[in-house]
């Protein structure tokens, strides 16, 4: 049963409890109609799975993880699994993903929950975080999706929604947990079955509906609660989350690039295999300088370059 018991309608600093719409109700009927049907939300789906979803979600289109997270939980169907496998190899399965850092972080944790929690992915968002390259959100996402703990799980669309439906705002301004997650919070039932619900749906609405540029308020299950559209769609006017850079042209073009050199090769790459990979000799250098950096690529120009762990 959803919690009767509700937020006020909140200033941008502060939640009041009190009197705020109750966006959950609508929100869970809506997602349990229209939800899309995704590995993740199927019933059994593990939580190993859960976190290798989690962390392939993130800045990644869910149309190219769904394929990439399916061949992977075949090659490996837990921790274990992956972690008898060397980092090069969870560095090729990443493939185009991109942020390959993720891959060599899913493999530090597979290697971690199969040495110390005996191969079951932890369900304590403490001991989540605990693990190497596990965050805040990644842990509480884990934990709600996976177990069905009641947390606050806080992503950009989740944040987008709340701007609007809660606050009143066209757009969230930068990420600050310490009031981002109580807001969301404010809005979550107390029953565990119902505050994951939310969370999920909250998500699902930002990522369908209650997108950044084209809202489509007239689809909206909390349209009549939104406080954004009752105030009549004030332009937002303060600080703005950042952008990310441009991908053309970038260092991260450039990494990804040697990136799939590396890839395609089992033995070292030479430096004078990668330079003909793009034509600005400095940012190739500092492209990879920065995967060497970030173990992403070893070796030196005598022996060649390669994939950690070969």
């Amino acid at each position: 049963m959803v919690n009767a018991s509700r937020a006020s309608r909140p200033t941008v600093d502060h939640v009041d409890d009190a009197t705020a719409p109750d966006i959950a109700t609508p929100l869970i009927t809506w997602f349990r109609r229209e939800a899309r049907d995704l590995p993740w939300r199927r019933p059994g789906f593990p939580a190993w799975g859960t976190l290798v979803s989690e962390i392939m979600l993130q800045q990644t289109q869910v149309a190219r993880v769904v394929p990439r997270l399916e061949a992977w939980l075949t090659r490996w169907p837990t921790p274990a699994d992956l972690a008898a496998s060397p980092p090069a190899d969870a560095v090729r399965a990443w493939d185009r993903l991109g942020y390959p850092r993720r891959a060599l972080a899913l493999h530090a944790a597979a290697t971690a929950i199969a040495t110390d929690h005996g191969n079951v992915v932890p369900r304590d968002v403490d001991a989540l975080l605990a693990l190497p390259g596990i965050g805040d959100y990644t842990a509480r996402a884990v934990a709600v999706f996976a177990y069905g703990d009641r947390h606050p799980v806080v992503d950009v669309n989740v944040r987008r929604v709340l701007a609007r439906a809660v606050l009143g705002q066209g757009q969230p301004g930068p990420a600050k947990a310490k009031h981002d997650l109580p807001l969301m919070e404010s809005v979550l039932p107390t029953d565990r079955e119902d505050a994951a619900a939310t969370n999920a749906a909250v998500m699902e609405l930002g990522a369908l509906v209650c997108v950044s540029r084209a809202p489509a308020c007239d689809a909206c299950p909390i349209a009549d609660r939104c406080a954004w559209r009752a105030a009549g769609y004030p332009e937002h006017d303060g600080p703005r989350a950042p952008r990310q850079a441009k991908f053309a042209g970038s260092d991260r073009q450039v990494r990804g690039l040697i990136m799939a050199e590396l890839r395609a090769s089992d033995v070292p790459v030479m430096r004078s295999e990668i330079e003909p990979v793009w034509p600005d000799a400095e940012q190739r250098d500092r492209a990879l300088a920065s995967l060497l950096r970030d173990g992403l690529a070893v070796g030196d120009d005598a022996s060649g370059y390669q994939l950690p762990g070969v």
